[in-house]
């Protein structure tokens, strides 16, 4: 048990690079959500069994760096992540298919219910959050860093998450910006590993869009 733990606490080095000492659980978790998104820009069915995992893994690292925003979001993308494998298996039914659902393009008028929801409960998350540590002291002993980018990060997260699993082009806007702010809030965090995959995320997310609209032109 304390092996256990021990592997997922952030302060546990796996190895230093250029002076950053990098744990296993920023480590592993940064490698499998890397590979889960590069599966999903292909539209591969493995892309949410190895989310699943990073999905795992993120939630213990984002508690332990006060994210808690970002830590209460791993949980829904694990609902979310069994809600996709199985919405694309429908029409694949194997792991390791290309799943051949329709990628679709919601109205103007959706879109703007969705942007306009997505800032609402932003705000009102950023609220919450930036009180927990007075709720809840027993498990958020201290404030939360950057409250509202925080939580505008996640609800945009989320919107994204149920739009790719739905097979909206739309999601990849949502990530693109998602993994702008990303880069930068995770630099400012200290976690810079996460902040360069980010980075590298956002060119994957550009070119996943890309890839959806020629294939969405296609169909």
């Amino acid at each position: 048990m304390d092996v256990a733990l021990k592997f997922f606490d952030v302060n546990t080095v796996a190895f230093t690079i250029i002076g950053y000492h990098m744990s296993y659980i920023e480590f592993l978790g940064t490698i499998f959500y890397l590979w889960s998104v590069w599966l999903i820009a292909r539209r591969q069915m493995l892309t949410w069994p190895v989310g699943i995992i990073s999905v795992i893994l993120y939630l213990f690292l984002f508690y332990q760096i006060r994210l808690y925003s970002d830590a209460l979001e791993q949980l829904y993308y694990l609902g979310a992540s069994v809600y996709g494998w199985w919405y694309w298996k429908r029409d694949s039914g194997q792991v390791g298919q290309t799943s051949q659902e329709k990628i679709c393009l919601s109205t103007p008028g959706l879109r703007l219910a969705w942007g306009a929801g997505t800032l609402v409960l932003a705000v009102l998350l950023s609220m919450v959050v930036s009180r927990l540590h007075l709720i809840v002291p027993a498990i958020f002993t201290e404030p939360a860093s950057f409250p509202f980018l925080d939580a505008l990060t996640t609800v945009m997260s989320f919107t994204a998450m149920f739009l790719m699993a739905r097979k909206y082009l739309e999601s990849w806007i949502y990530w693109i910006i998602v993994d702008l702010i990303g880069t930068g809030l995770y630099f400012v965090k200290g976690v810079k590993f996460l902040s360069l995959l980010y980075l590298i995320l956002l060119g994957i997310a550009i070119k996943g869009w890309v890839d959806w609209r020629n294939c969405m032109k296609k169909q």
